[in-house]
This record gives C-alpha cells, sequence and structure tokens, in this order.
C-alpha cells in the first residue's frame, strides 16, 4: 500500500462553536475522535493535527497526535482556503508520503472503517486524483427556485423536461450528491500538480449512518448528544493517552 499521512485540522477560531475542537463530547474533547479514528484505521503512517493553538497542540499530542509546529496564523483564518494549511503542512513535514488524508474533528461519528473503505477505493480507482464523501442530497436542486421580485424561477432550466422536477415527486428526479466532511483523500502530487486539494477527478465516497453528520452549530452539538444519549450514534473508543507516535 502507499504511504498516507493523516492530516487534522483543528484551528482556534471556531465561531458558530467557540472552542469546538477541544469542547468535551460524552468525556472526551472532539478531537480526541479524530485522532483515535486515525490511529485505529491502521493506514496512516503518521497523524498530524494542524494547529494554530498551543492549547489544541496540547490536547492533541496527550491523544496521540504528533504535532511538530504550530500552523501560521495568517493560515488560520475563518476564509483561509484548506490547500494553503494543506500545501504548508504537507511542506513543512520533512517526509514524503504518496497520500493524504484529511481527518475532521467535526464528524464524531465517522470511524476507522470509512478511511479503510476510502482508501481501497481510491487506490482502485487509479483515474482518479482524489475520494470525497458524498451523500444523497435531501433539498434537491431540481426543486429550488430564485425569486425575482414578486415572480420567481426554477434554479435549473427544466423546459426541456415532460415533467418539470419541481414538479414531480423526489423518487422520479435525478440522483443528486451533496459532498460531506467524513472523508477526504488525495495523492498528494495533485496540490503541487493543481494547486488544489481534490485534483480534477474526483471519486465518491458514499457515507453510511450518520459518518457524514457534522458539528457545526450548537443545534448540531445538541443533535450529537441526542444521538449518542439515545444510542442511535456511537463514537470511536478513546484510550487516554496513547503510548508513544503513530
Amino acid at each position: 500500500m502507499p504511504s498516507v499521512v493523516a492530516l487534522i485540522p483543528a484551528r482556534a477560531g471556531s465561531e458558530r462553536v467557540p472552542g469546538k475542537n477541544i469542547r468535551p463530547l460524552a468525556g472526551h474533547p472532539l478531537i480526541a475522535y479524530a485522532i483515535a479514528t486515525a490511529r485505529q484505521a491502521g493506514i496512516f503512517d503518521r497523524v498530524v493535527c494542524s494547529t494554530d493553538s498551543g492549547k489544541i497542540a496540547e490536547v492533541a499530542q496527550r491523544y496521540g497526535a504528533d504535532v511538530p509546529f504550530l500552523r501560521p496564523t495568517e493560515l488560520a483564518t475563518a476564509t483561509s482556503p484548506d490547500i494553503e494549511w494543506i500545501a504548508h503542512t504537507l511542506a513543512e513535514l520533512g517526509e514524503h508520503y504518496d497520500l493524504f488524508a484529511i481527518v475532521r474533528a467535526t464528524n464524531p461519528f465517522r470511524g476507522p472503517d470509512a478511511f479503510l473503505r476510502g482508501l481501497r477505493q481510491l487506490v482502485a480507482t487509479p483515474e482518479a486524483d482524489s475520494i470525497r464523501a458524498v451523500e444523497r442530497v435531501k433539498q434537491h436542486p431540481g426543486k429550488m427556485w430564485i425569486v425575482e421580485g414578486k415572480t420567481m424561477r426554477p434554479l435549473l432550466d427544466q423546459s426541456h423536461l415532460d415533467v418539470a422536477w419541481h414538479a414531480g415527486q423526489y423518487q422520479a428526479l435525478p440522483e443528486i450528491y451533496t459532498q460531506n466532511s467524513a472523508l477526504e483523500i488525495a495523492w498528494t502530487r495533485v496540490v503541487s500538480q493543481t494547486g488544489t486539494r481534490e485534483g480534477k477527478v474526483v471519486a465518491p465516497f458514499f457515507t453510511e449512518g450518520y459518518e457524514g453528520f457534522n458539528i457545526d452549530d450548537e443545534e448540531d452539538w445538541e443533535r450529537a448528544h441526542h444521538l449518542l444519549d439515545t444510542g442511535i450514534a456511537t463514537l470511536p473508543d478513546v484510550a487516554r493517552p496513547y503510548p508513544g507516535r503513530s
């Protein structure tokens, strides 16, 4: 198998959920589950946390991640594109890896099996530069509208259809998928060759169950607690602290 590095992004400036990455969930900081997921996947040669915060770095190291340096503050703003910190991290690691995976802390119910499945799928799809998690949309764009003054028109042109999508049943609509943040794996060459994190050809990774559940605001946080309290979703096992390094 090719060499793979896990990259766990955890900037300090979360606005909608302050301190999100190290906020406790079921007894451990949120980032602990991302680290446990990466370590238990058994496919990563190194598990690295990219953060601009010394406090987050300390927590990440305690749970078994490598934090060889802090991310520059200019690469950790609310509008900083991912490609900037990814390129910086890969360049500063001092070691070459064939692939990198983004393991976001905000998807606590995505376990190690997802990355094992994703890596196998990407390696078996040589035409793809990367693989990204997606799920079927619930709000179909065929039923979306653009409001123009006192009237509106469909977001998507449907004049060529016998029955417009907005007038049909969901089951009759073409399958459309939206990305979620559960998983991204890419060949490291795409960063230097295309200046992007995904390259030009992307393979779909279909998430299962609550793998794609993302904590983005306080309502998501409360729902995560509900899913755990009712046993609907489960978290990766966390041992604290992990001995040694990945």
